[in-house]
Parts: C-alpha cells; structure tokens; sequence
C-alpha cells in the first residue's frame, strides 16, 4: 500500500510530469499553497512540477497571479490568486493578532491608537509603493516607540502592528523590493483585497484533502492551525471514506481504487518545505523501511527518519520516495548531493539539470531567510558523508 499511497500524493501534487509546462498560478491550484520563509523553496517547487524559470515565476508576482500572502496559522505562503481570499481568511487570529494582544496588554497600545495608524499607512501608501523606512518617515509621530519593554518584547513600534493587521484584512499588500521571493527585502502597496467569510475553512478544507489525501484530521489540523472542534466538524462535512488508517474525499475514492503507481523512474529534487512533506509532516510514509531506520542530520543531532516530520536537507524523491539528500553549496557553485542507494542514470541527469538551473536563475538555494554558507556547511558535511 505505501507504494501506491506515495505514487498517488505525487501525482495528485503534480510531481509526475503532469503539469509540465503549466503556469505558476495553474501549479498552485494543483499542488497546494507552498511556504516561503525567505527561501527558495517555490521556485524549487514550482521548477520540479512545471519546469519554470524564475523570470516566470517573478512574472507572475508582479502581475498578482501568485502572491505570498500570511494565510494558514499566520504564516506566509505564496498563493493562487484564486486562494486569496480564502488564505487570507486562513490567516487571521494567528501571528498579527496575538502580537497586538501582547502589545494591548504589556506596552499600552490602544485600538483606537492602531486604526488611526493604519489609516494613515492606506494614505501614505496611496502615494506609491513604500518600504517600511519610508513609511515611517512619512508617517513622523503616528508611529510610536515602544520603548526598552518593547523592544525586550520583539516589537520596537506600533508600525509592525499595523502592517500585519493591514495585510490580514487584504488592505494593503507586501511586494518584494527586487521582485524575488527569495530574498527579504518588501515594500508595501494599496490592496483592497476582498477577504472570505467562515466558509473559507470548509473550502481550504476541501482543497486540502484534494491536494495531499488520504490523510489524517490531525494533518490537517497541524497544517490549519485550526482548533479540533471546529477541525472535527469540516471532516463531518466533507464526506471522507477510510483508506487503512487514512481518509479521502468519496469523489476521489474510485480513482485511488484504480491507481497504479508509475512503474518508472520519476526523480525530482524538492525543497524540504515542499507541500509534499509539509502539508503532513510526517516522512515516514515517504521512506522505505530501511531508510526510515536511517539516520539523518539535524540541529538537534542525528535521528532516525521515522521520527522526523521535517527534513533539515532537501530531498530526492522518485514517485513520493525519499531516495536521498540535497543542498547547494554555493563556495563550489554545484550541487552537493548522495542517494541511499546507488545513483541512477536518471538521478544523475535530474542533478545536472537542477544544477545548471540554479546557476542560471537562483545563484543558491537558501532554505530560508537567514541560511547561509556557514550555517549550511554541517549539512553539506553530513551529505558528503552519506
């Protein structure tokens, strides 16, 4: 069964060849939204399912096809524009509102204090596209300093405040500076983007279990962000039929019965923030039984895959397996990689491809904002240890 469960997820992720040539709007409706902390984990992830250089995917940024948006549990993803109003939905009560909360509570902030700042941020931002410097130098006194209490606090002014909660409530939006998502540089700019009702939840729900079912109530919870009452009662709602310990929309269910996995090779190298791994967090059904006995790197020490919901490498994948690890090293400018087993000729030529894509249109592949070369080496050192 775990064969087919992982041809399947990697079909319905779109990993199997089938959305070659798509656009990048077309490849997030299909796969799912894909995280983004800085890093280059869309573009991997687009280029794996798609084949789209990073011009195309930064084309379809700027014209507001694909946006990274704070949407599930607060956290920033990069979205269809079919999602947006549904992720930013997802999004509210999380990260903005509980830090409004703390400054409520610990600094003084007021609501009325707050609105007439975001007001002001609209006007400003009315003008042209500002980055947070030039808003607040605009802005003058309507941003306050919150003192020592703030800043031992992790909030220095109110203006944080304000964009968060502007960009929850789809008025204002975040772009970044040099139209790259892999880098944090952003400037803000008017929006007025319309923002679901409650029914988002059952909608993203829906989606959800499109993209990575057969799963479990409890991943979806994780990925939500959602409280298990209200998590318990989307499940009632979306007519889910068991597959083993598992659970998948009754339109699906035929087409599972009848799947069969893809009987040759189909290597991708992934981000290990792909949807693949992140919308479940669990690798152990990504792993055969051997490799999940493996030992992997991370920042806690070595573990065994089968306790691991998270990769600190990239990952080779071949129809949903996870064969391998990968990073770039960009001392060298290539790709540092190993397999568990021997290389295929196919595992060989996805690597040559990969790499030359990276120097073409990336120049590095940070899995997030503050990786670096130095915080990378012991990563790169376990690999070429493997």
């Amino acid at each position: 069964m775990n064969a087919k469960l992982r041809g399947w997820w990697w079909a319905r992720q779109g990993l199997d060849g089938s959305l070659t040539g798509a656009s990048a709007r077309e490849a997030l409706r299909r796969s799912g939204w894909m995280r983004s902390v800085g890093g280059a984990g869309p573009y991997v992830g687009l280029f794996a399912r798609a084949g789209l250089s990073r011009a195309s995917v930064d084309a379809a940024v700027a014209t507001v096809d694909i946006a990274e948006l704070p949407s599930a549990r607060g956290c920033t993803y990069v979205l269809p524009a079919d999602d947006f109003a549904v992720g930013l939905r997802m999004g509210q009560g999380f990260g903005d509102e509980a830090q409004i909360a703390m400054a409520r509570k610990h600094l003084g902030v007021t609501d009325a204090e707050l609105v007439a700042l975001e007001d002001a941020v609209v006007a400003a931002l009315g003008k042209g596209v500002m980055d947070p410097r030039a808003l607040k130098d605009v802005l003058g006194d309507a941003v306050r300093n919150l003192g020592a209490e703030g800043k031992k606090r992790g909030t220095t002014t109110t203006l944080p405040l304000a964009l968060g909660r502007l960009q929850s409530h789809g008025r204002i939006r975040r772009v970044p500076l040099d139209g790259r998502l892999d880098r944090q540089r952003y400037a803000y700019t008017c929006w007025g983007q319309e923002v679901a009702g409650d029914e988002a939840f059952l909608a993203v729900a829906r989606a959800w279990w499109r993209q990575a079912g057969p799963a479990t109530p409890a991943q979806f919870q994780w990925f939500s962000g959602l409280g298990a009452r209200q998590v318990k009662e989307l499940v009632a709602r979306l007519d889910l039929v068991p597959v083993d310990d598992l659970w998948i929309l009754a339109e699906d269910a035929a087409a599972f019965a009848a799947f069969e996995p893809p009987g040759t090779e189909q290597v991708r190298f992934l981000s290990n923030l792909d949807p693949l791994f992140l919308h479940r967090r669990e690798l152990r059904p990504l792993l055969s039984d051997a490799d999940a006995a493996r030992g992997f790197w991370t920042e806690k020490g070595t573990q065994a895959g089968s306790a691991l919901a998270d990769l600190s490498s990239q990952a080779i994948v071949d129809r949903g397996r996870i064969i391998g690890l990968w990073d770039f090293d960009p001392g060298a400018d290539r790709l540092t990689w190993a397999t568990f087993e021997p290389a295929t000729a196919a595992v060989r030529a996805e690597a040559e491809r990969v790499e030359a894509w990276i120097r073409r249109d990336l120049g590095d592949v940070r899995s997030f904002s503050l990786d670096s070369p130095e915080s990378r080496a012991p990563r790169l050192a376990a690999i070429r240890a493997m």
